[in-house]
């Protein structure tokens, strides 16, 4: 098994960059749920947490910028860790996130062990 990271992004160009509150009460059981499904398959490796929008960036200058850069277009909305046997595995799992139908995108990432 393998671990990948599973980052959920929102876009903060549009109208609508958060989901209304009713959305978001709409879209609580069903995560919930569906983060409950991978723990009680033994996926999960670290559970979701929500990130602030804001952030501070260190460049090859090392001088401490507020940050995310304001050119991107998208905010992480949430991080965890899962176990799959290879990306398909994974991606699969990520496609049953709900938050997707309000706009949001699961980004994929498998971890390479250190050398």
């Amino acid at each position: 098994m393998n671990e990948f990271l599973l980052a959920i992004h929102r876009d903060l160009t549009s109208k609508n960059p958060s989901p209304s509150p009713e959305q978001m009460k709409a879209a609580l059981k069903p995560y919930q749920d569906w983060i409950a499904g991978i723990a009680s398959s033994g996926k999960l490796v670290a559970p979701p947490k929500r990130w602030d929008v804001d952030g501070r960036v260190i460049a090859g200058d090392s001088k401490v910028q507020q940050g995310p850069y304001a050119e991107k277009k998208e905010s992480i909305g949430g991080l965890f860790l899962i176990k799959a046997k290879d990306y398909d595995e994974a991606a699969e799992i990520a496609k049953g996130c709900p938050i997707i139908q309000y706009g949001a995108i699961v980004e994929v990432r498998m971890a390479i062990p250190a050398a």
